[in-house]
């Protein structure tokens, strides 16, 4: 459906507002796909946490979906959009649907400029807590992943080569926003990427069952305070020893009950919390 006739949203006094034109819609539909969205350079951003995030960020939107039936109820983000130069277009719901992959659309949908920056870049300042994921496939682990790195003042996300699109749409929105708010390298060997943190003085711990050190005596020595990158596994296979072999230590979390581990995210949200509590704990004391 598209209409050359705009809509006024009345009483938010926002600029009137048109549909989109077929070309509009068609360049967005491409973004669905991972080659497209190389190509483009672009993703997209569906719902009103990833749209308010995303539009925080300057000159990272280049265009605002919105579906009819949902304008008064994204008049906030569509304002926000139109004070930051960007001009909303309108979608039905039936158009809106072909640029979602939930079964419920949200009825607003950005298109963004790609994230990801070189490892050069993302180490630049001088990085505390890293994560690096050594070939996660599952995009709703990823977003969490970052999620929690988010959560818990990390410096950087890694994802090695052979990981999941970080723009996948269920990536996007795992991360409820916070793909937005750190550096994220994507692609990257995982010899290189250890070594670039090791030159920025930051310790290797591999995450995995088989560790032969325990998070807590390491947070007890002291050790955990120090800089450090996070090696994640992989969801099926973990870390295999050719990539143990390159971690500083293997750490297992302790598990008290009967469970026989813990998913991906779960993990590194453990490993995070412990050592980001234990560095800003290191901080305060001024040692």
């Amino acid at each position: 459906m598209t209409s050359h006739e705009p809509t006024q949203l009345g009483p938010h006094g926002l600029t009137a507002l048109r549909f989109a034109s077929q070309n509009q819609l068609r360049s967005a539909r491409r973004l669905v796909r991972r080659k497209e969205r190389s190509a483009a350079g672009e993703f997209l951003a569906e719902g009103p946490q990833a749209v308010r995030e995303a539009l925080a960020q300057p000159e990272l939107v280049s265009t605002l979906f919105v579906a009819q039936p949902s304008l008064e109820r994204q008049a906030p983000l569509v304002d926000a959009a139109q004070q930051g130069g960007i001009t909303p277009v309108l979608l039905s719901e039936r158009d809106l649907a072909t640029l979602s992959e939930t079964v419920t659309p949200q009825g607003i949908v950005a298109v963004c400029r790609i994230l990801d920056v070189a490892l050069v870049d993302a180490l630049a300042a001088t990085p505390q807590l890293v994560v690096c994921c050594a070939q996660v496939r599952d995009p709703g682990n990823a977003g969490t992943v970052i999620r929690c790195a988010d959560a818990f003042g990390a410096d950087a996300v890694v994802l090695t080569e052979g990981s999941v699109d970080i723009y996948n749409s269920k990536t996007v929105r795992a991360s409820a926003g916070s793909l937005f708010h750190l550096p994220l390298v994507t692609g990257v060997a995982l010899e290189q990427a250890l070594s670039a943190c090791r030159a920025r003085g930051l310790q290797v711990l591999a995450a995995d069952g088989s560790g032969d050190v325990d998070l807590d005596d390491l947070r007890a020595s002291g050790v955990i305070a120090h800089p450090t990158v996070w090696l994640m596994g992989n969801e099926a296979w973990g870390l295999p020893p050719e990539q143990l072999a390159l971690a500083d230590r293997v750490v297992r979390v302790p598990l008290y009950g009967a469970a026989e581990s813990l998913n991906l995210s779960t993990a590194a949200a453990v490993c995070l919390y412990a050592t980001a509590s234990a560095q800003h704990a290191r901080g305060a004391s001024g040692r």
